[in-house]
């Protein structure tokens, strides 16, 4: 949509644009397929600066504002939801973590490994008992001397195979309430104990590495520890609202990917003498998708330029990650149905962008979570 962008945003758009064109479209459908993560992309990645986005320059990172990373996110998935979601969670979750409350050491350590792309980066906070009442996860961490010993199930990571490193939450404090009594932990891969027990089959997003983790009494020494022990659940709150607004964003080049798809095929595609484009019933298809995509865009481009001023944002973030991520599903669904049995083939990609879309309403906090916050923010006001 047209939005007053910096001419730096600008070229910035163009230039994933470019990338996202020539280097994940020839291959976005086969990854589907095979349902296999792409690790040749990765260095890719690392030399456009997309590992690094918010990462400072003096740990090798790109230093974007949130508004450069919602530009990023949304290029990528116009073509790729998977590879976008790769992008979003090593940026905002893994690295985001450190990055927001990690010791001078540990940014050291891990992140110029991850703008460069030798680790990427997940974040352990969901568990099979634990999705929407994240707090309630039941992970412990207890301490012995100068190390942590960590036990439990994790499920739904994002980078939970791939990942040369995950920040864990876990329960510290069982005596405390669910949200007083967790500390955040940073695990490299190869840690004894530590494994990736369970690739997980998806309807969408498939070539995005997601699985089950699995904490058999490892250890890790205290300096792994990031943050204050017991304050990792609201660090992670934090966390989630910057994310949210990136799940917006991927949710957006979803959208406007498949309505892309649906109007070129709806000016190709003929039917009873004339073009499909010339039916009123596919107009008001095309038009609403355009306006809800357009409206979900001023949504997620506010709550990206109030943190980037420093301004409180939580609101703003689930307003843009509920409102583009509904707004998303219906536009890819809309653009299906204007492809017909066409659009149902796998020869076409828009099928892929329904399927990977509709992860948006669920992660970061469902539709029904967002809903909450907000009412909640109204409430108190």
């Amino acid at each position: 949509m047209d939005f007053d962008f910096s001419e730096h945003h600008n070229l910035l758009r163009q230039s994933v644009r470019d990338f996202a064109r020539a280097e994940v479209a020839p291959h976005a459908k086969k990854w589907d397929e095979e349902e296999r993560f792409p690790s040749e992309i990765v260095p890719k990645l690392a030399d456009m600066g997309l590992l690094g986005i918010r990462i400072p320059e003096e740990f090798g990172g790109s230093a974007m504002d949130t508004t450069s990373y919602a530009i990023c996110v949304e290029e990528i998935a116009k073509i790729d939801g998977s590879l976008a979601l790769t992008v979003a969670s090593h940026n905002g979750l893994g690295t985001g973590h450190i990055l927001a409350f990690g010791s001078d050491a540990q940014k050291q350590r891990y992140l110029p490994r991850a703008a460069r792309g030798e680790w990427l980066a997940a974040w352990a906070l969901t568990e099979p008992g634990s999705g929407s009442d994240s707090a309630g996860l039941t992970t412990t961490a207890r301490r012995e001397g100068d190390e942590w010993i960590i036990n439990g199930t994790k499920m739904f990571i994002t980078q939970g195979r791939v990942g040369g490193f995950c920040v864990v939450l876990a329960r510290t404090n069982p005596a405390a309430s669910k949200q007083r009594g967790i500390t955040a932990f940073v695990v490299e891969h190869g840690t004894a104990g530590f494994s990736a027990s369970k690739h997980l089959e998806k309807l969408g997003c498939r070539s995005s590495d997601t699985a089950e983790l699995t904490f058999d009494n490892v250890r890790v020494h205290d300096s792994q520890r990031v943050g204050e022990i017991d304050h990792g659940f609201t660090d992670t709150m934090k966390i989630l609202d910057r994310g949210r607004i990136s799940i917006a964003a991927m949710a957006l080049g979803l959208g406007y990917g498949a309505l892309d798809m649906a109007t070129k095929y709806a000016k190709d595609r003929r039917q009873f003498g004339k073009a499909i484009a010339e039916f009123q019933a596919v107009q008001w298809m095309l038009a609403d998708c355009k306006t809800e995509l357009d409206a979900a865009s001023l949504l997620t481009y506010r709550a990206a330029w109030l943190c980037d001023q420093g301004r409180p944002y939580s609101r703003e973030a689930s307003m843009a990650k509920l409102f583009a991520s509904e707004a998303s599903t219906r536009a890819c669904n809309k653009s299906l149905q204007i492809h017909g049995g066409y659009g149902y083939t796998r020869e076409f990609s828009v099928e892929r962008h329904l399927r990977d879309t509709k992860l948006c309403e669920i992660g970061e906090g469902t539709s029904e979570v967002q809903r909450l916050v907000i009412a909640k923010h109204l409430l108190a006001g």
